[in-house]
């Protein structure tokens, strides 16, 4: 069995004038002790009702109850059992009621005398955080309820309380009906005499005012520990998590979200952006259920005066009415506000060491504006402060593992220079001691012979001699110690001039067929003359080198845009595999290794012709099919514009 009216609705509903008002747990407890220790001091006997909440509290006053029962026989102490506690008639009556029953949040003390009569009759607060757990005994518990000392109103209180005790023992009717004849007789002589009801103590009313006050200013001091405490463990934890993510995307959007939980705002935003930006994109946000989303779009920052202001002063803004600031007067900001639905606003800097990283911002977008609390732009301004350590931390990372790659890319040029530099060099200067000693030797040797030592020796020595050039162009074109002489250049005139050295450079062996069908109408270039045919020589003896005698190179050339022409190489060699197309331009590149080549080289030319490309603003790339079906390699070249 169990009640859920409340004794407190009960009581109201009999007096509609009265009002409840709010008590502390501690409120509470002085209270009843007050009213107790009258009992105690008194000589007469009267009517006690006690209502517990739960056992374990009215084990807390089981040896006043003790002392209490010795002035009268008329206690009755209600309580829900946990451990021991029952129905039972020992030196008071006590009363278990079920742990549902409505009185398991009620507080309730009721004291009726011949000489005067008080009650106490609350209801814990619903929906206040520690109720109905009262596992937790905590003096900040509230309460809501009646502390009188008219006589009338504790009878009232009494007869609800006595009903309440007669459906869990309807035993007692006697003794309970013996109770109220007392009640009644109390009541009649105090009518005879007319007497008036007591006020309350007023030492009481001084200490209840004063536990109130107390109360009050324990709690508020509570609550700000806790604010500040939820504040500190909010950085804590976003500063941890941001910490152990190296993700740009994955920082900022964690920083949104422990930001939007955390201080409770409709909508939170955080975008990369730079001082001359006009524009930033949100990528990422918090959004309370019913919010406009902002994701995606475009943030105005070069006509947004809250962004200049906060470029001036590098530190926060806080807007708390934007219907009424002066600084929401431009129209797109204005427009801004309203499809935004921001009534107020806080935008705080994501800062290092004075350089602007970005931007939070966070919205309250009820109709209603919200100030903002100093405290929690202190907060924003702190994780602000985390986010651009962050962002710097994932940057400076980044960075490094860019050194990381050009460092192990360095290796790779290294350990690819010591297998060119042995076999390239090496071999020739063998060939070269190996014919100067045996002319040193051997002083008969025919002169026939001795030609053809010479001629392998000078040849062995060109070829050293080529090495080392291509060392150093490569050098100089890298660190930018050319020297370019732009001018107006005929492209036919320089395609023939690169066939002829081709030509002049393989003399001794039979070329493939080699045409440059190039019109003489094409406009001229502007280029270095030198190195635009330095560039054509070593694509065409590329083409040469990987191509047989019976094979066909073919030069184009067709106009690109209005700006450029494009210059097209071709041969039908044996071709470049797919996955080499990008690699065989960088520096010692073999495809086949550099210790087991069909042809000699160093792997430096088309890194060479990329650097010169690069250097009159051209792009140069290859296509193939893949082996032995030819290659294509293209450069774009600057029109002269006169």
């Amino acid at each position: 069995m169990s009640i859920n009216i409340s004794v407190l609705d009960e009581l109201l509903k009999i007096l509609p004038n009265w009002r409840p008002q709010m008590y502390f747990k501690s409120s509470l407890t002085a209270l009843s002790h007050a009213m107790e220790d009258q009992v105690l001091a008194g000589s007469f006997q009267p009517l006690i009702i006690a209502s517990f909440q739960q056992e374990r509290f009215y084990r807390q006053e089981a040896h006043r109850y003790n002392r209490i029962a010795q002035k009268s026989d008329q206690v009755y102490i209600l309580a829900a059992p946990e451990t021991e506690f029952k129905n039972a008639s020992e030196v008071y009556e006590t009363i278990a009621f079920n742990s549902e029953d409505s009185l398991s949040q009620e507080w309730h003390l009721v004291v009726i005398g011949e000489q005067y009569a008080s009650c106490l009759i609350c209801r814990e607060k619903i929906g206040h955080p520690l109720s109905p757990n009262y596992d937790v005994i905590d003096n900040n518990r509230r309460f809501e309820g009646i502390w009188t000392f008219d006589r009338q109103v504790s009878y009232k209180a009494a007869d609800i309380l006595l009903k309440r005790v007669l459906k869990y023992r309807p035993e007692l009717e006697t003794k309970i009906a013996q109770g109220r004849k007392l009640l009644l007789g109390w009541q009649l002589k105090r009518n005879k005499k007319n007497l008036i009801t007591t006020e309350s103590d007023p030492f009481v009313q001084r200490l209840l005012n004063y536990l109130q006050a107390s109360q009050y200013k324990l709690m508020k001091a509570n609550r700000n520990l806790a604010i500040k405490e939820h504040k500190e463990r909010l950085i804590n934890d976003l500063t941890m998590t941001i910490r152990r993510s190296l993700d740009p995307d994955e920082i900022m959007q964690l920083a949104v979200q422990k930001l939007g939980e955390g201080l409770g705002v409709c909508r939170c935003v955080v975008y990369r952006c730079h001082e001359n930006d006009a524009v930033a994109t949100i990528n990422h946000e918090f959004l309370t259920p019913g919010i406009k989303s902002l994701k995606g779009k475009k943030w105005p920052l070069q006509d947004n005066p809250l962004f200049q202001q906060m470029l001036e002063l590098r530190e926060s803004i806080s807007i708390d009415n934007t219907f009424s600031d002066h600084r929401i007067s431009i129209k797109a900001i204005e427009n801004l506000v309203s499809s935004c639905s921001i009534s107020s606003w806080l935008l705080v800097p994501v800062l290092y060491q004075g350089k602007v990283l970005g931007m939070v911002e966070l919205h309250h977008c009820e109709p209603i504006p919200e100030p903002w609390q100093s405290e929690d732009i202190a907060l924003v301004d702190a994780i602000a402060t985390q986010i651009g350590v962050a962002l710097i931390q994932a940057e400076s990372y980044a960075n490094l593992e860019d050194l990381n790659e050009q460092l192990a890319a360095l290796d790779r040029t290294r350990s690819n220079l010591v297998a060119i530099t042995g076999h390239e060099l090496r071999t020739p200067l063998s060939t070269i001691q190996v014919c100067l000693e045996s002319l040193a030797s051997e002083p008969d040797m025919p002169l026939e012979l001795r030609q053809i030592m010479l001629n392998t020796a000078l040849i062995d020595a060109e070829r050293m001699r080529k090495l080392v050039q291509d060392f150093l162009t490569l050098s100089q074109l890298e660190s930018g110690r050319i020297e370019w002489n732009i001018e107006a250049l005929s492209l036919q005139e320089c395609v023939e001039l690169a066939i002829s050295n081709v030509k002049a450079h393989f003399r001794s062996q039979k070329l493939p067929q080699i045409t440059a069908p190039i019109s003489p109408d094409l406009p001229l270039v502007k280029a270095d003359g030198e190195w635009l045919v330095e560039v054509l020589a070593k694509l065409l003896d590329n083409a040469c080198k990987f191509s047989n005698e019976k094979g066909q190179i073919t030069i184009k050339v067709n106009t690109k845009g209005r700006s450029s022409l494009e210059v097209t190489i071709a041969d039908t060699g044996r071709g470049i595999e797919t996955n080499s197309l990008e690699t065989i331009f960088d520096r010692f590149y073999q495809e086949e290794g550099s210790l087991r080549r069909s042809v000699g080289g160093t792997g430096l030319g088309l890194a060479i012709c990329r650097q010169i490309v690069k250097g009159w603003g051209g792009q140069i790339w290859a296509q193939s099919e893949g082996k032995n079906k030819g290659s294509e390699f293209h450069f774009t070249i600057p029109i002269f514009s006169g």
